[in-house]
């Protein structure tokens, strides 16, 4: 396959858009300039990929020669799952930066006292509950006129 002089125009404006954008310093650019250079780089693996030919199943009567090869494919749909696990990541960054922007001086730091004291109540009650239970279990067995098994 001869590469098409569109595709290539498109796969260098997108890669140096994308580099370019992700020069600033804004989170939310780098990000969008990753996409475009994990764009561009699945454009240039297509157009490297040679031209297109038969189904990669070879045979009775088959030429090799006209077997089009499935790597490229692999590396594409390889390229675009890493792509998406580290735009998932920088989106986890950027909302964390986010967050911790809105807190201002506090950072970190949140003041949680009140969950705190509500978790420790829910515990003290919890093993509350849980010898009462026991304690009415034991009544039922000494109540019970069975004999303990031996």
């Amino acid at each position: 396959m001869t590469a098409s002089l569109t595709l290539l125009v498109l796969m260098a404006v997108l890669f140096g858009a994308g580099i370019t954008i992700m020069l600033e310093r804004s989170l939310t650019r780098v990000l969008i300039g990753f996409l475009l250079v994990g764009n561009s780089v699945n454009i240039l693996i297509y157009l490297m990929s040679g031209s297109p030919g038969l189904a990669p199943l070879l045979g009775e009567g088959v030429d090799p020669g006209e077997i089009s090869d499935p790597l490229p494919q692999a590396f594409i749909l390889t390229a675009i799952v890493i792509n998406l696990g580290i735009t998932s990541f920088m989106l986890a960054l950027i909302y964390r930066s986010w967050w911790l922007a809105q807190l201002g001086d506090e950072g970190d730091s949140v003041d949680d006292t009140e969950d705190l004291m509500e978790d420790v109540e829910e515990a003290e009650e919890l093993i509350r509950s849980s010898a009462e239970d026991d304690r009415a279990i034991q009544e039922v067995l000494e109540a019970s006129d069975e004999e303990a098994p031996r």
